[in-house]
């Protein structure tokens, strides 16, 4: 039937039209099959991770053209077929459809795709959602369950090793140990601006080389300065303080000239350590502004008034036009910074022409890492990295000629996919599916390769 695949569908019989859109369902699974391995390949290099690009799924966005959820789908599917061989073979061979391997591998493990793959085989799409569903309340059931277990044996003990270090060893719920976790994850950031975690972005002019050369704390270190400003904190503030959702305020305090022409001078936070004056440049990009004059031994001389470097009106017409972060491939419509192309500390006009809008991830990386921002003359925005490589915000649509579809026919050919009109076409016949017997089968598969597992471990 390949020879039905890239002709005009008019010129077509119904039957010949039937052969040729099943036929080339088989031949989409094979190829989006090799496409889920070449992500696999590229997510394991990281081959995404230039400073810039978030994750593998935000690169897919970007250069592929798709929707951030579906690209972390894409993701997820191909690192789960590197673990299920039979699954994978079988949308290898064209049998399987994207939407049945996605389902599948919501649940699938080694010991239950068996049973899963025959009646993927068997079933429609709609047939192994169901399934799943239904396999995974089972399996909620027994997390249920299992989360009582962890209640019931959640602890904490601690002693003092001959050194005088407290040792502490806990066991928590995962929903409690995710929280800790998260809070650690937070505070590390706070560690990081307190001086603990100091780098050559963030030291200033008066640093010198011997405390720029010492070893940065290892990431269990942070996360022990992290726990000890976490107890500070509850400490000084109590467990009323963290059900508040104000934003905190950063203060930084630098001077003009250090602002404007990265001259030697005071840039650091308010009791806190210096900062780099990109650090500043970028916080200042939006923020309120109080200017102070001071005199030669630093006494204020005149307090002007606080004002926004990116007024309210100003503001709107930005998200109006951004409607979020503009880096390529970027998603982000919530937390973000105006950025002044040209700063207004440079004398750069705070207007839309100038402005443009980045996440606080693109934000930190186009001060911090050096990165260009140029604007085009169709009003798209070129962003260049520090190695010189250009970046687009819109990306052209590329679209296939109906005559590569008999290229990838022959590509299968040659290795040794042999798919017809029959290999993608669901065999279920109208029959019931009985899914308490699927289910029981798959619980018992589930089970049995469990204690396997623990028995040969």
């Amino acid at each position: 039937m390949d020879d039905l695949i890239g002709r005009n569908p008019l010129g077509l019989s119904t039957p010949d039209l039937v052969s040729a859109i099943t036929e080339l369902a088989g031949h989409l699974n094979a190829a989006t099959h090799s496409w889920l391995h070449l992500i696999a390949e590229f997510d394991r290099r990281q081959g995404w991770s230039d400073g810039c690009t978030r994750s593998c799924a935000h690169w897919l966005g970007w250069q592929c053209g798709i929707d951030l959820g579906a690209a972390r789908e894409k993701v997820r599917v191909a690192r789960a077929l590197d673990m299920l061989p039979l699954i994978d073979a079988a949308m290898a061979r064209g049998e399987l459809s994207y939407s049945k391997v996605r389902a599948l591998t919501r649940v699938a493990t080694p010991p239950t795709e068996e049973v899963l793959l025959n009646i993927a085989l068997h079933g429609t799409a709609y047939h192994v959602e169901s399934l799943v569903r239904q396999f995974r309340k089972f399996q909620e059931v027994e997390a249920l369950s299992r989360e009582a277990r962890q209640h019931a044996g959640r602890g904490l003990s601690y002693f003092h090793d001959d050194d005088g270090s407290l040792v502490i060893k806990a066991r928590l719920p995962a929903e409690a140990g995710a929280q800790v976790l998260k809070a650690l994850e937070v505070a590390i950031a706070d560690v990081s601006l307190a001086g603990h975690c100091q780098s050559p972005l963030n030291v200033s002019a008066e640093t010198s080389a011997t405390e720029v050369a010492e070893d940065p704390p290892s990431p269990s270190m942070r996360r022990a300065d992290a726990l000890a400003m976490l107890a500070e904190s509850f400490l000084q503030h109590g467990a009323e303080a963290m059900a508040g959702g104000d934003r905190h305020q950063v203060v930084v305090h630098v001077d003009h000239d250090t602002l404007r022409h990265a001259a030697p001078g005071r840039c650091e936070l308010d009791d806190g350590p210096s900062l780099a004056v990109e650090t500043a440049r970028r916080i200042a990009c939006d923020a309120s502004v109080l200017r102070i004059v001071e005199d030669a031994h630093g006494e204020p001389l005149d307090v002007g008034r606080k004002t926004r470097s990116i007024p309210p009106a100003l503001r709107r017409a930005l998200n109006s036009r951004d409607r979020g972060c503009v880096f390529p491939g970027c998603t982000h419509r919530r937390y973000v910074d105006g950025h002044h192309i040209q700063h207004w500390a440079d004398g750069g006009a705070t207007r839309l022409s100038n402005l443009v809008t980045l996440c606080r991830f693109h934000h930190r990386a186009v001060h911090e890492g050096g990165i260009r921002i140029e604007r085009l003359d169709d009003g798209a925005w070129r962003f260049i990295l520090a190695n010189g490589e250009s970046r687009l915000s819109c990306a052209p649509w590329r679209t296939l000629p109906l005559g590569s579809w008999t290229h990838l026919a022959a590509v299968h050919r040659e290795a040794g996919i042999r798919i017809d009109a029959r290999t993608a076409a669901t065999r279920w016949r109208g029959e019931r599916m009985d899914h308490g017997q699927a289910i029981d089968a798959l619980l018992y598969r589930s089970r049995a390769g469990g204690s396997a597992s623990l028995a040969s471990s």
